[in-house]
């Protein structure tokens, strides 16, 4: 008898009519519970991006009524759409953010002071350049823009003489500037901004992984049950396939007697 005649033997007791249908059911099992397990990810999937759209989908306010001169940024004011009112300072004022991409290009945020009352300002992204080489001119006179208010970076390079900088840390700025500035920035996003600069899109509002929590854990669990599902179909085969030899009789060299 030749040394996969145990192998042979166990492949014919599996393959015996009343064990297809196990097999049948185990594969069914096992791609139920993926499927399932997929269609609950993909809900979870779906509440992130109802739960981002909601938070994109809201009112433009004027900037007193999401953030104060002297308040503290807070997540209520983060990504909020604002309408603001002011002068911008001068051009010598402003400042280049590097390290900023647009559609996979490195380039440049130019950042300006835009004074809305007095001394206080707020800094605005006026938009994207793939260089910093100059300081472009903004508006003169009274200017009202739609924006998009930030958080403030963390800490970064200081203001180089060619006044970059690599964020938009708004403590180290207002060292460097002589306002009082507010304690979030904005993007511009009406009107574009020319003066050779380019748009620049706000990022995605965060949304917490735990949007949808309930339906992860059902696709883990179903997961889970698959797994399970998998384990005791082998499992019962190897029973089937020892009874059998049990029930027969084995002479110790794998020929079944």
């Amino acid at each position: 008898m030749r040394d996969d005649a145990p192998e042979q033997s166990s492949l014919r007791v599996l393959l015996r009519p009343p064990m297809l249908g196990l097999h049948a059911l185990g594969v069914v099992a096992v791609v139920f519970t993926i499927v399932m397990g997929l269609w609950q990810l993909g809900v979870y999937d779906t509440r992130q991006e109802h739960e981002r759209a909601d938070k994109q989908d809201v009112p433009t306010v004027p900037l007193d009524e999401a953030l104060g001169p002297d308040d503290a940024f807070s997540g209520s004011a983060n990504h909020r759409p604002v309408e603001v009112t002011g002068t911008f300072a001068p051009a010598d004022e402003q400042v280049w953010v590097s390290g900023r991409s647009l559609d996979g290009e490195d380039g440049y945020w130019l950042l300006a002071p835009l004074v809305v009352r007095d001394t206080e300002a707020l800094l605005v992204v006026r938009g994207w350049s793939p260089t910093n080489d100059r300081l472009p001119a903004p508006p003169s006179g009274a200017t009202t823009i739609d924006a998009v208010l930030q958080f403030g970076e963390d800490v970064g390079a200081p203001l180089g003489a060619d006044r970059t900088t690599d964020t938009v840390r708004i403590p180290a700025l207002a060292n460097e500037l002589p306002y009082d500035l507010y304690s979030g920035y904005a993007i511009q996003t009406e009107p574009a901004p020319g003066a050779g600069l380019e748009t620049v899109p706000p990022p995605d509002p965060d949304v917490s992984w735990s949007v949808g929590l309930r339906n992860l854990v059902y696709a883990v669990q179903w997961w889970v049950f698959g797994a399970f599902a998998v384990f005791m179909w082998v499992r019962m085969c190897r029973d089937v396939v020892r009874d059998a030899r049990g029930r027969r009789g084995d002479d110790g060299q794998g020929r079944v007697i």
